[in-house]
């Protein structure tokens, strides 16, 4: 379907009643393959064939509805399409509507059939089923008891078939000794797949193994490879474990200006390890901070260009560290905000304690928790 002839000819079976042309010819402007894309046109055609009992079009239809494209967003009119497709067998549908009943959007939320669609789905081989009933198993959901030995079989089906998510969830049960012996070795192997498929979440693993020599060689400047292909992608700790390379000149030559800028990006997206930095940073005043590291590097006569020292900010940080940190760094937080307290006036704190306010508030309109 990429010239003129091949559309022509697909037209015409689709006009004179074809429901597999239909389809396809949804799929063409879908996609703008052929034609001017056109969801609106996608959504006419899929219609067509998905009224002729094709499953591919009723799947298609349902997803439209479910993201809103083509027509107006609409989860019940979704889950009744996926429910078409998934009735007469078609994968996709099943897996789709699956997730309908685990999300509970277009449905009641109904953990039992979530697993029911997402089985028959997975038998049939389909990665994103075998991968979520993986999730099921793995931490149990109410009406399914948790078994990590299951999970750990489905996620094996999805990851042998190049799911990504799925390898970087095995890779995890290997490294925690869920459901398989601990293999750190397997956990690397397992990442390095996920990783090399462009997840940022198993790239950040695949560093810090590195980082670690965990399942690795110790190796810091592969370290700083992986750390730096996640952080890129926006994951929070792999920016934090990226500013900490720079900080300490790890695998990447020491570099305040390039430190600062990573924690600051982990910081927004409310690493509270990033926010403490950030916050001690502003206490002393990045030169002071660095020059301390500087001096344990001999022959390093690096040129510094410091933050300034800034108690608000550093008040503000140590704060949001406190209040987002886990319960083993609350009471350390809670004590270096207060300690920067003593050296402020009521005035600079109140003004720290809204920057606070103000960022939280920000930070949760975005979706952030």
């Amino acid at each position: 379907m990429t010239n003129t002839t091949d559309i022509a000819a697909l037209r015409r079976d689709a006009e004179s009643g074809d429901a597999l042309a239909q389809s396809n010819l949804g799929y063409a402007y879908a996609i703008g393959e052929g034609v001017p894309q056109d969801y609106a046109q996608a959504v006419a055609w899929w219609r067509t064939a998905a009224e002729q009992g094709n499953a591919v079009a009723q799947d298609n239809l349902g997803y439209a509805y479910d993201i809103g494209q083509g027509v107006p967003q609409d989860y019940a009119q979704a889950v009744a399409w996926w429910r078409k497709a998934a009735e007469q067998g078609y994968a996709d549908g099943q897996n789709n509507l699956g997730a309908s009943y685990a999300l509970g959007q277009g449905v009641p939320k109904d953990y039992a059939q979530a697993v029911a669609w997402y089985r028959k789905a997975a038998e049939q081989g389909h990665a994103d089923a075998q991968h979520n009933l993986g999730l099921r198993y793995r931490f149990g959901d109410g009406t399914l008891p948790q078994d990590v030995t299951q999970a750990v079989a489905w996620y094996r089906k999805a990851a042998e078939q190049g799911h990504a998510r799925a390898q970087f969830n095995l890779g995890m049960m290997y490294a925690n000794g869920e459901g398989v012996p601990q293999d750190f070795t397997q956990a690397a192997a397992w990442s390095r797949t996920a990783a090399e498929q462009g997840l940022a979440d198993a790239q950040s693993n695949l560093g810090w193994a590195y980082a670690n020599g965990q399942g690795v060689p110790l190796d810091e400047a592969q370290a700083v490879s992986w750390y730096r292909k996640a952080a890129e992608q926006g994951d929070a700790g792999a920016q934090f474990n990226l500013g900490v390379r720079y900080a300490n000149g790890q695998g990447v030559p020491l570099d305040e200006a390039q430190a600062v800028s990573w924690y600051r990006k982990a910081a927004e997206q409310g690493d509270a390890g990033a926010q403490y930095n950030l916050g001690e940073i502003y206490r002393r005043g990045a030169m002071a901070w660095y020059r301390k590291v500087a001096e344990c590097l001999a022959g390093n006569d690096r040129v510094w260009q410091g933050v300034p020292q800034d108690y608000v900010e550093s008040y503000k940080w140590f704060n949001l560290a406190a209040a987002r940190a886990s319960a083993r760094y609350q009471t350390e937080n809670a004590e270096a905000r207060d300690l920067v307290a003593q050296l402020m006036t009521p005035t600079q704190i109140e003004a720290a304690q809204k920057l606070a306010r103000e960022w939280l508030e920000a930070f949760e309109k975005r979706g952030g928790k």
